[in-house]
């Protein structure tokens, strides 16, 4: 007989921060994940700290989406007192482990991120149901040094995702550009269209968020710090998106600000 309290197990939200970008939005409101996100963008931090926080960031971050939107089914498992006892069988609901998913890699910062997400679900989950994918993109500016938008120079990948779910772990969500070049790819391939892309940032600015909401509305945000430190001192005191485009997180060179810095550079130790 199992205990009726496993029976009345929904999916976890974890805590988030109020706004007005939309329910596709998520912004982490966990002390400790901003705790670890403030070290890691300090100026003191190098490697290999960086590198440390940066896995440990998104190890918390994929379980608060796994927790919060993976589908739930009934689980029994026969536990080690089972052999003594015909009541040491738990059984309830639980977080299924038969979901499809695609972790997509944009070199060079989202490297370390979506390899720490794709072993953390082959370590959950049934690996054969988990792959990872690779794409090697290039921002294209103007002659200012704005981001102008991009495009993939060279990719690795076992065809299209159909009926899957695309995980992005991109460190910083400045202008959306690269996002929505790696959200086309998948949602125009042949094979079929994924059944959701997710989105996973470490910060990401008003400026992305708008750039998204026009071009990919239905993919999903999940950011653990909102960065928008250009912006008046009135707008920050307001909830955010309540204003969109008074809100400034991007300076002329499309740098995030308070930002971490050039995330790609800093996890590689390259100047460029």
């Amino acid at each position: 007989m199992p205990d009726s309290i496993y029976q009345q197990i929904h999916s976890c939200t974890p805590p988030q921060l109020p706004h007005h970008y939309g329910p596709q939005v998520h912004l982490s409101a966990c002390p400790l994940s901003l705790y670890e996100l403030a070290r890691l963008s300090a100026e003191t931090t190098h490697q290999p700290l960086l590198t440390r926080l940066v896995r440990r960031l998104y190890s918390r971050l994929l379980d608060q989406v796994v927790a919060a939107c993976w589908p739930l089914g009934e689980l029994q498992v026969r536990t080690r007192m089972a052999a003594h006892n015909d009541r040491g069988i738990w059984q309830g609901q639980a977080t299924r482990s038969d979901e499809p998913v695609v972790v997509v890699d944009i070199a060079r910062a989202g490297t370390v991120p979506a390899q720490t997400v794709y072993d953390r679900l082959t370590d959950m989950f049934p690996p054969d149901a988990i792959r990872q994918d690779h794409l090697v993109m290039a921002r294209q500016v103007d002659a200012q040094a704005q981001v102008v938008g991009a495009h993939i120079q060279a990719q690795k990948t076992d065809g299209g995702a159909p009926g899957a779910t695309v995980l992005i772990p991109d460190p910083m969500g400045a202008t959306g550009n690269t996002l929505a070049v790696a959200a086309d790819l998948y949602k125009g391939h042949p094979a079929g269209a994924p059944k959701r892309i997710m989105a996973l940032h470490l910060i990401v600015t008003p400026e992305y968020l708008r750039h998204m909401a026009k071009l990919h509305p239905d993919v999903q945000i999940w950011a653990l710090r909102l960065d928008r430190g250009l912006s008046s001192d009135a707008i920050l005191a307001t909830v955010p998106g309540l204003h969109p485009h008074e809100e400034r997180g991007l300076n002329e060179r499309h740098y995030i600000i308070p930002g971490a810095g050039g995330m790609g550079e800093l996890l590689n130790n390259t100047r460029g």
